[in-house]
Formats: C-alpha cells, structure tokens, sequence
C-alpha cells in the first residue's frame, strides 16, 4: 500500500463511570476536554474527546463511559492494552512527584527504547503510559493543570498484544505502510516514517495468554489519520483491493472513519483530521456543552434526561452539566 497514512490519529476506550474518567485526564494528567458529545451508536451514553487546546489529530484520547456499576472487561490477546501519552526529556521527576502527592501509585521509570517510561493505572484499569522521549517537538497540551514545561505533548503510542504477532505485522506492513524499527524482548515496534512519537504502534507477542473480553477498562479501538476525504477513500480502495472487509465511510461529525479489523482482531480504524473540533464550538469554548449532531438534535430533551449529571471542573470554577 502506499504510504498515505501518517499516525495515531487517536485512541477510544470503554470506561465506567463518566465522573471518575472526567477527572483523572483533565484534573490527574491535564489534558484538556475538547468534546463533550454522545455515541452516536449509543446516543443515551457520552462521548468524551480529551487532547490539547485545539484538539489535534494525535493529541485525542476518548472515552465511552457506561457508567458505574458494571462489569469490566479484561485484557488479553488481540487487544490494545495500553496506550502511552508522549511528555517531554526530561520530565518524568515532575510527573513521579505528581503522582506521589495525588496518590496515584506509579511504576518507577524504566528504559524502553530511546524512551523513559512511568507506568500507571486509571480509575477504570487502563494502562497509561507516560514517555519521556527526546524526539518530541509538539507544544504542550491541554489545561493547564501540568507544568508546561512537562506537560503532555499528545500520544506516542499504542501497545497490541496478540498470541502471535505475525499476522498483525505483516497487515500493519503491507495495508497501513508501516515498517519494523526495533525490537526487544517480545516487544516488536512498527512506525511510520521516522517513527516520531504519535507514528508507533508496538506489538507484543504473548503466547498462552487468553483472549481479552470487551467492557469497562478495555480499548475498544485504534484510529490512524489522513489528511482529507480523497486520501482516505485511496486508503479504503487500497484495503478493499487486498481483500480486507471495510465499512463504507461514516460521519463522525468531527472526522469521517472507516473501519476494518486487523487479522488479529483488532478493530482500526482510518479517520480524516477535517472538519475537526471547532466547526461548532470556539476555541475557548470547547468543552463547554453537549454538541449533538443535526441529526440527533431533535432528541436533545430526551437525551439531556438520560445522560448522568457530571461536574466539569477547570481552574476556579466548576460547571454542572448539563
């Protein structure tokens, strides 16, 4: 395939309660919360976009919170099971000692690759990873809440984990045009490019392990980026022409996806970094209601009774919503 692809464009988990979520990315790792919307699968369950200030494609981590309550899932084999956010040389000490002060017990950092890692657990289970790496250049992102000196930068990478990985890379190779950079262990990792953070996605090989099962606590997908409807639609022809099933384009209201599943399992998908997050809010706004699509808008009354009342909690205030 032709290399149209050009990185993470971002990461969707499954999350429990919506307040607990909400609190640990903006007020735990500072970022910002670009959207807040709804499922539109699901459009009584919200949809929360977190990211930078502007919500750019490679900064976006989001979440379908179903509520408190159930059942999680559990990781496994032909899963995502981790997801790292990319922060600064040199800035693992301010984020060791946050995590001491708040409570949020942390692995000590370790070499993996070029890169330091810490290694922590959100309130749903995720694994959350944060990489000091001296190739990142991206400006800071989201609130405010971390120093900017060492605050999140967007993501870097994504860990798969999957029996054998054999399947997965030669799809990642030939389909999505990425190529093998290094390996240790039983951690492989393929980039696009020159592989800078945000371009990495890492495979590891666990045989034995069993399968993992959908729910609270689990990535439910990984989303690369083009740059427009026109290169998407190549990506598409390009996937349909090798002989993998994909979904016909769909309106994301914020981007267009499509969506196919790896050999693995793995559901990716293929999103355009248009129209983007300011084609209803403004910039300082973003964050600030729940956008529906036209669509939906009708059932706003409806939808607003269902949805869970959350606190949104910023610098000196703090807003009920909705």
């Amino acid at each position: 395939m032709r290399n149209i692809i050009d990185g993470i464009h971002h990461v969707t988990a499954i999350a429990g309660d919506p307040q607990s979520n909400l609190d640990f990315y903006t007020s735990v790792l500072g970022l910002r919360l670009v959207k807040r919307t709804v499922n539109f699968d699901d459009p009584y369950t919200y949809h929360f976009y977190f990211g930078d200030e502007d919500g750019t494609p490679g900064s976006i981590m989001t979440f379908f919170p179903w509520g408190a309550g159930g059942h999680r899932g559990s990781r496994g084999t032909g899963q995502i099971t981790a997801f790292a956010l990319s922060i600064p040389h040199g800035a693992t000490a301010f984020w060791t000692d946050r995590f001491e002060k708040l409570g949020v017990p942390y692995q000590k950092p370790a070499q993996r690759f070029d890169g330091e890692v810490i290694v922590i657990e959100d309130p749903d289970g995720f694994v959350v990873e944060l990489v000091a790496s001296s190739s990142e250049t991206r400006p800071a992102a989201g609130n405010g809440a971390a120093s900017s000196k060492a605050a999140v930068r967007g993501i870097h990478s994504v860990t798969i984990s999957q029996q054998k990985i054999e399947p997965t890379s030669e799809f990642m190779k030939s389909a999505l045009g990425m190529h093998g950079a290094s390996s240790h262990g039983n951690r492989h990792r393929f980039v696009f490019g020159d592989g800078e953070p945000g371009k990495i996605v890492d495979l590891l090989e666990e045989p034995g392990i069993p399968s993992g099962r959908m729910g609270p606590g689990v990535i439910h997908h990984l989303a690369f980026r083009t740059p427009d409807d026109s290169t998407q639609a190549a990506v598409q022809a390009d996937l349909v022409r090798a002989g993998y099933p994909v979904s016909d384009v769909k309106d994301r209201q914020y981007f267009h996806s499509i969506y196919f599943n790896e050999p693995g399992r793995v559901l990716f998908e293929v999103a355009t970094d248009p129209p983007g997050f300011l084609i209803d809010e403004k910039r300082e706004a973003l964050g600030s209601g729940v956008k529906l699509p036209l669509w939906l808008e009708p059932h706003r009354k409806a939808i607003e009774h269902e949805l869970p009342v959350i606190v949104v909690r910023r610098a000196e205030t703090e807003e009920v919503i909705p």
